[in-house]
């Protein structure tokens, strides 16, 4: 049993819905719980790393930052999943497309995570584990992404522990492998949310394009990404039905 508030979230198991959206940057959860939620309030600003609960569609819903890369998400979604009754995460988040079919702004389901990461490896498996996305919300995002008429690819995610790559082929072979875009978070979440026996889904918008280079603003990755926003807040209330 936890003790509240926990070392990074300053809030109790009640202030949370059943379902947390999860983008990267608190100022796009912020933007979030601002525009589609009602009565949004503000649970958590521990570090910055905002979390509101508010209801939309009449479920309560909640939607936190994680920060950047596995190890902020890794921390946020375990106390998420073990301390405060959290069933769902959904990352919202922004990715880099490697593939030429993979146009900017359109959507990935991360159906898989591959990654580069060590940290799988405090399970102490005796192999490779494969990090895989819950197929229920899964199922649920390409439905809702059919309903909206937003253009989205299911797939295989890599998540990089590292932005800046000092190897300048270091893509080459994830491309060839067919896998769809680049991202820092998705691995870590599927990880903790496969120990603690929980769902998980990453939901990225591609922001940015490895091959062609075109790219989007950091204003427009805060605030425009609004097809994703809406299919991950209607997952939560599809979820909320089961």
């Amino acid at each position: 049993m936890a003790s509240y508030p926990t070392p990074h979230i300053h809030a109790t198991p009640e202030d949370f819905g059943k379902t947390v959206l999860m983008p990267g940057d608190p100022l796009r959860a912020k933007f979030i719980a601002e525009n589609f939620l009602e009565a949004p309030r503000l649970v958590n600003n521990v570090r910055g790393i905002q979390g509101y609960t508010g209801t939309y569609k009449g479920v309560k819903v909640s939607v936190m930052a994680s920060g950047m890369g596995m190890p902020s998400i890794g921390i946020y979604s375990y106390e998420l999943y073990h301390f405060f009754s959290v069933e769902n995460i959904i990352r919202v988040g922004s990715a880099g497309a490697l593939q030429t079919d993979v146009k900017v702004r359109d959507m990935i389901l991360g159906m898989g995570a591959s990654t580069n990461s060590a940290y799988g490896a405090q399970y102490n498996l005796g192999g490779t584990f494969a990090p895989l996305g819950s197929y229920a919300l899964l199922k649920a995002a390409a439905t809702e992404c059919e309903k909206l008429g937003a253009r989205y690819h299911v797939g295989n995610l890599l998540s990089s522990d590292v932005f800046y790559n000092d190897n300048p082929h270091f893509n080459d072979k994830w491309i060839e492998m067919g896998v769809l875009g680049v991202e820092m978070e998705a691995a870590a979440l599927y990880m903790n949310a496969a120990k603690a026996k929980k769902r998980a889904l990453a939901i990225c918008t591609v922001s940015d394009h490895i091959i062609t280079g075109e790219s989007l603003d950091a204003e427009a990755r805060q605030n425009s990404f609004t097809d994703m926003m809406q299919v991950a807040l209607n997952v939560a209330v599809a979820m909320e039905k089961e």
